[in-house]
């Protein structure tokens, strides 16, 4: 994506890092319009953290100026009104000039694209980092859960860090700042001082 795009947003009370899983339940009539718009043109939508407001409310709402973009995998019907919305974070963007919102209540803003992360060898002093989440996969795969999406990217500095950074327990202000750090490395050397304080990691 070049430029600035028109997209919908989708604030919710979480940071979506690039190449997460999103799992989404969704009712409200807006959203419904928004998921069913997409899957016939092909579209994605731009997922924000909200700051402040509820979820599903229409006032009083504050979301982050920068997310990422979320692209549809799957969708289950629940019900009339009622979606199961399986998605995938793609790029990191940022908000231009004033969100709006329409008369439905949907936000639309024009956004434009961040770089992505380059590819990067994780530092050596930073493999036990690597090591651990490998440990958590394993130990995940043994409960039946799957939370990462495949193929697994150790070898990736970008990607081993954005993965800790959705199972760590740290604040939704401390995930944005991480998710919008543009060098990886440095993201990967946050996760690996915080796993060494809480002695995950030596």
């Amino acid at each position: 994506m070049s430029g600035s795009n028109t997209v919908a947003l989708f604030p919710l009370r979480s940071v979506l890092f690039p190449g997460a899983l999103l799992q989404l339940k969704v009712f409200e009539a807006r959203y419904l319009d928004l998921v069913g718009r997409c899957l016939r043109e092909q579209a994605r939508f731009g997922v924000v953290c909200l700051a402040e407001g509820r979820e599903s409310g229409r006032e009083g709402v504050r979301f982050e100026t920068e997310g990422t973009m979320a692209d549809i995998e799957e969708v289950d019907a629940e019900g009339t009104n009622l979606l199961r919305v399986r998605c995938r974070g793609a790029e990191r963007f940022q908000i231009i000039g004033a969100a709006r919102v329409q008369p439905d209540g949907l936000w639309l803003a024009d956004i434009e694209a961040l770089a992505a992360d380059e590819t990067q060898t994780p530092e050596p002093a930073l493999f036990a980092t690597v090591q651990a989440l490998q440990q958590v996969i394993a130990s995940l795969r043994e409960q039946g859960n799957a939370p990462f999406a495949e193929p697994f990217q150790l070898d990736d500095a970008g990607w081993v860090a954005n993965r800790w950074c959705e199972i760590l327990p740290i604040s939704l202000a401390a995930k944005q700042k991480l998710m919008t750090l543009p060098d990886p490395q440095a993201r990967l050397r946050l996760v690996h001082e915080y796993l060494k304080g809480k002695g995950v990691v030596g």
